[in-house]
């Protein structure tokens, strides 16, 4: 009964509860129907008594007579009733069902915002459930409350990190220049020269720290124009600034923000690179799925990452060091970026460790077909170059 949907239980409800009360009035029917025709069946008796002397004979044709009535009763009642309750079924299920359809609604609605690509793209929606204000038009109306207070709670993260991250730009751009100034004067002491240099470091750190915030606030909010990209070429583009790494680039078309994906890209190669033994090596794969996915697998040797530490790499500012304040590495946004990237491309990011050490990262996306690739247009790996140069 549990495995049960509401609609069937309350379809079994209404026809166990109309199936009851019909056989318990047609059981009614032939008790008071039975009673009926034996006082009958008395009262012609005593009466034929005075006027024949046949009375056994009555007796037995007013027996026959009355059982007669009585199975045809229940017959007829049986089969009236089955036919009732059949049809009383078929209108419970209907019923049902139109009483369910605004549940079954805000339950459509539910999953579109949790199946969304993007982590809070959908919750401009509303179910907007008109009727009377009833217990299912409360719930809705609570619900659209909800979205409607977590979308603007999203919407003020959002714009206080772009904006906090923008108005963080110009002063670190200021002190990298006057740094800059400061340390290749001719005249600067070699203490003063370490000192701009860390300082020069330090500062490159917070400027990485800011771009990627503001690409994981740009991450979770709409990927603008999309349009057919090829894994591959992102793969080729991104590999060629980093001469130890190796590819396997076979074709992955996907629909994206090509920015982003390269993106996505450099951020995986560049975690690969970074947190690496010495003399070891990345490897950069892509390619389709039989499942209707493009993947991309970044491979790298590196030290060996227990198994319970790899949920917390994809959360922010977390890294497998617990020096917050090293230089060399990264701000601990590389992988939530990716994993962000990822989410708002309608795909996923998967970590495992290598055997001997080291991290396999697969990222799985939705493959793009021919006819999107004709209706959008393709961005290759001389685009990515431009942007960059232009940018």
């Amino acid at each position: 009964m549990k495995r049960l949907t509401i609609r069937t239980r309350l379809t079994l409800v209404y026809g166990g509860l109309f199936l009851l009360a019909g056989i318990l009035l047609l059981g009614a029917t032939y008790v008071l129907m039975s009673r009926q025709l034996s006082n009958r069946e008395s009262a012609a008796v005593l009466n034929a008594q005075t006027f024949t002397p046949e009375v056994d004979i009555l007796k037995e044709v007013a027996e026959e007579t009355r059982t007669d009535a009585l199975m045809a009763l229940l017959v007829q009642g049986g089969l009236a009733l089955g036919l009732v309750a059949a049809a009383a079924i078929a209108i419970g299920w209907l019923i049902a069902g139109r009483m369910l359809q605004p549940i079954d609604q805000m339950t459509r609605a539910a999953r579109r915002i949790a199946d969304s690509p993007g982590s809070d793209r959908s919750l401009h929606e509303r179910i907007a459930l008109d009727g009377p204000p009833d217990e299912v038009k409360r719930l809705a109306d609570t619900f659209d409350l909800m979205l409607e207070r977590l979308d603007h709670s999203f919407d003020g993260q959002r714009r206080f990190i772009a904006n906090a991250s923008h108005e963080l730009r110009t002063p670190l751009t200021l002190n990298r220049t006057l740094l800059e100034i400061a340390v290749r004067r001719r005249d600067v002491s070699v203490e003063v020269r370490q000192l701009g240099e860390t300082l020069l470091e330090i500062n490159s750190r917070h400027e990485r720290l800011i771009d990627g915030l503001l690409t994981l606030a740009k991450s979770d909010g709409e990927l603008g124009e999309l349009s057919y990209v090829d894994l591959a070429d992102i793969v080729t583009h991104v590999a060629a600034q980093h001469p130890t790494v190796t590819t396997s680039a076979g074709e992955a078309p996907a629909m994206g923000n090509a920015v982003l994906l390269e993106r996505l890209v450099q951020n995986l190669v560049e975690n690969g690179v970074r947190y690496n033994v010495p003399d070891g090596w990345v490897q950069v794969t892509s390619g389709t799925r039989p499942d209707g996915l493009v993947e991309l697998v970044v491979t790298n040797t590196g030290p060996v990452v227990p198994p319970y530490e790899l949920p917390g790499l994809f959360e922010p500012f977390r890294r497998l060091t617990t020096d917050r304040l090293a230089t060399r590495m990264g701000a601990g946004l590389g992988l939530s970026i990716v994993r962000a990237l990822a989410h708002a491309h309608g795909g996923h990011v998967h970590a495992e460790p290598r055997d001997g050490g080291g991290l396999v990262v697969t990222v799985s996306l939705p493959a793009a077909g021919p006819a999107q690739k004709q209706a959008t247009g393709a961005v290759t790996g001389q685009d990515l170059r431009d942007h960059r140069s232009s940018a």
